[in-house]
């Protein structure tokens, strides 16, 4: 069956059309600048040539049918027809605790995910969007929803519940969902998969880092705490999100600048993280660069993440009384060998050494630590894309 993943943004929209037999990527590609001038379609077939056309998309009704129709082109198409598309698995973001499983999509499901749209204002009304456009273009195609919280489903009360009166919690479902679910869950099967052991027997902390940055403790297969929280905005310091801070700050912050709640929650998610530490970018390889010219910031920046992280992998090694696996995984965990050798620096009394010949690979499945380390240290690149493909698959 082949699978098309969407995965929609308020103006963009990611797409993979995936064989669920063979899990291999027949196409893939991206629409840009929905509803804004300038908008563009990217389409890469398995074969051919990466094509990019500047083309009116006013609405995500127009961006779906335009993938549709490159999928289908009698020239550079990788099908004959729409009815060679088995179903439609969508990344949702936040299921709040109304789901802890994937789910195929109907009236009942909208609704419920329609109820989270308090909890991922930035995300679930955008997912919504993508959902009907699919529907609207593909009637009788089943769908299937995908949510980044589900996988965190299975963490105890003491790991999800905040210090906050518990009527928050009974009257609004204040507290910590967690998120970049799809990929933990692939990566922690993954690692498990690679090194041949079983995943019921595995306590394994999955550090997924990137411009948006989580940790996730996985004990025998099942998250049992993660870093981010009611918003991704919690835990990691990351590109542009500050992560942990005390909450009194953002009163201090309102009375010296003049801002107001908003403003505040937007100086948090968007100027935050390494770029506010740095004053440089929220790229790591800028911060790299710049750091080895000697940039103090980005010195600054890049010792601060590394720290926040490694911290984390404490605590999580702490709350499954052991850990046996570290898997790296996402932009910068696949691909920077320099921060994965500086979080794991703060990682000895594990008895965790790294291999640097190994470490300096990237984007592949890797072994980064030596023979003798206590602790596996391992790159897994994660495929979100493909986990949701399986969970559609599964359940049509």
């Amino acid at each position: 069956m082949n699978i098309l993943v969407v995965n929609c943004g308020s103006s963009s929209l990611k797409y993979q059309l995936i064989n669920s037999e063979t899990e291999s990527v027949l196409a893939k590609g991206l629409c840009e600048r929905i509803g804004i001038d300038g908008s563009q379609i990217t389409y890469q077939p398995a074969v051919g040539e990466k094509e990019t056309t500047v083309t009116p998309m006013p609405t995500h009704t127009q961006a779906i049918q335009l993938v549709l129709d490159a999928l289908v082109n009698p020239k550079t198409g990788v099908i004959k027809s729409l009815s060679e598309v088995g179903a439609v698995g969508h990344r949702v973001v936040h299921g709040g605790e109304a789901f802890t499983t994937s789910v195929k999509i109907d009236a009942k499901a909208l609704a419920a995910i329609e109820e989270c749209n308090d909890l991922a204002p930035l995300h679930n009304p955008a997912n919504l969007i993508g959902i009907r456009a699919c529907q609207e273009l593909m009637p009788g195609v089943p769908m299937v929803a995908v949510f980044d919280t589900a996988f965190h489903q299975t963490m105890p009360e003491r790991a999800y519940i905040y210090g906050l009166p518990y009527e928050y919690y009974e009257k609004y479902k204040v507290r910590r969902y967690g998120f970049h679910g799809t990929s933990h869950s692939y990566v922690s099967k993954k690692a498990a998969e690679f090194l041949g052991k079983p995943l019921d027997s595995l306590k394994t902390i999955v550090c997924h880092l990137g411009n948006g940055s989580s940790v996730c403790a996985v004990d025998g297969g099942k998250s049992v705490d993660t870093s981010m929280g009611l918003t991704p905005l919690e835990g990691l310091v990351m590109g542009t999100r500050s992560g942990d801070i005390d909450p009194a700050i953002i009163e201090f912050i309102a009375k010296k600048e003049g801002l107001d709640i908003a403003q505040i929650v937007g100086v948090l998610n968007k100027k935050s993280g390494v770029l506010g530490t740095s004053g440089v970018s929220s790229d790591f390889r800028d911060l790299e660069s710049a750091a080895g010219e000697g940039h103090a910031g980005a010195k600054r920046a890049l010792a601060v993440f590394a720290y926040r992280v490694a911290k984390y992998v404490g605590a999580y090694a702490a709350a499954m009384n052991g850990v046996d696996v570290i898997a790296f995984t996402a932009g910068v965990g696949e691909n920077d060998p320099y921060m994965r050798k500086e979080i794991s620096s703060y990682l000895g009394y594990l008895g965790i050494t790294i291999d640097d010949s190994a470490n300096a690979k990237r984007g592949s499945e890797t072994v980064i630590s030596t023979h003798g380390s206590k602790v596996t240290v391992v790159v897994i690149p994660t495929n979100e894309e493909l986990m949701i493909a399986r969970e559609t698959a599964a359940l049509v």
